[in-house]
C-alpha cells in the first residue's frame, strides 16, 4: 500500500489512546503483515527522533508523545500542576507492582505500618490496580495488581522495564518508591512535596491527597512480573 506510513501516522497521531497491532491491521483491512506493520512503525521511530514528539511502545500499543525534555516548556501553557500523590500511596503501589498479586496485608507487612482503606480506593479510582481474586485463607483477602494502565502513564511496556530490585522488606520500602517513580519521565508529577505527606492512620487527613485526575480503571490488569 502507497500510503501505508502516512496513513499509520495520522492514525498514531490522531488516536484518543495507543494502538495495538490488531489496531493497525484492521487499519489496514489484514492486507498487511505484521512484520510489515513493524518495519513501518520503525520508520516512524526514525523519522521522528530529532522532534520534539517520539513514537513509543507502551502496555496496550503504540503512541507518540512529547519527549521528557519538552515538559517544562508545554508546562508554561498550563501551569497548573496536576494532583501529585504521597510518599505513602507512591511506596504502596511500588510494593504491588513488586509483588503482586499482594493483599493487604502483605503490603502492611513490608510497610510496617496499616495502610488506609482510601489509599488503595486513590489507585484504584486512577485506574493503577485493580483486583484481580481472593487468596484461598481465612476471609479470603482481595488480591490487588496494577493494570495496563499503570504502565501506559509510566510510559512502559511491561513490567519488566521498571528498574531490577535485589530483594524486598520494609528496610527498602523507599528504594521502591524511588524505582517507580525513576520509571517515569515524568516522576515529580507522582510525588506530593515531603511538607504535603500524609499520615496512613489519620483518614482526615488522607482525605485531602485524594483529588488525583479520576479516570475508568482499565479492564485488564498487567500481567503478573517480578523483574529480577
Amino acid at each position: 500500500m502507497a500510503n501505508a506510513l502516512l496513513i499509520l501516522e495520522t492514525a498514531l497521531l490522531c488516536g484518543q489512546q495507543a494502538l495495538n497491532l490488531r489496531d493497525m491491521a484492521t487499519l489496514f483491512q489484514d492486507t498487511l503483515a505484521e512484520e510489515e506493520i513493524r518495519a513501518l512503525l520503525a520508520q516512524l521511530e526514525t523519522q521522528w527522533e530529532a522532534k520534539g514528539i517520539e513514537l513509543v511502545q507502551v502496555a496496550t500499543g503504540w503512541r507518540f508523545q512529547s519527549r521528557p525534555e519538552m515538559r517544562e516548556y508545554l508546562d508554561r501553557l498550563h501551569p497548573e500542576k496536576p494532583p501529585r500523590y504521597t510518599r505513602a500511596t507512591l511506596e504502596t503501589l511500588a510494593i504491588i507492582a513488586y509483588r503482586q498479586p499482594v493483599t493487604r496485608g502483605d503490603m502492611e507487612d513490608i510497610r510496617g505500618v496499616t495502610i488506609n482503606s482510601l489509599l488503595l480506593k486513590q489507585l484504584e479510582d486512577r485506574g493503577w490496580v485493580e483486583v484481580i481474586g481472593h487468596r484461598e485463607a481465612p476471609g479470603r483477602p482481595a488480591l490487588f495488581a496494577t493494570t495496563k494502565q499503570f504502565l501506559d502513564d509510566l510510559g512502559l511496556s511491561s513490567l519488566g522495564d521498571l528498574p531490577p530490585l535485589e530483594a524486598m522488606g520494609q528496610a527498602n520500602v523507599e528504594m521502591l518508591a524511588d524505582a517507580v517513580a525513576g520509571a517515569s519521565p515524568h516522576a515529580e508529577l507522582l510525588l506530593a512535596p515531603p511538607d504535603a505527606a500524609i499520615d496512613d492512620a489519620d483518614p482526615a487527613t488522607e482525605e485531602l491527597a485524594l483529588s488525583a485526575p479520576q479516570e475508568a480503571p482499565a479492564s485488564d490488569h498487567a500481567d503478573p512480573a517480578s523483574p529480577a
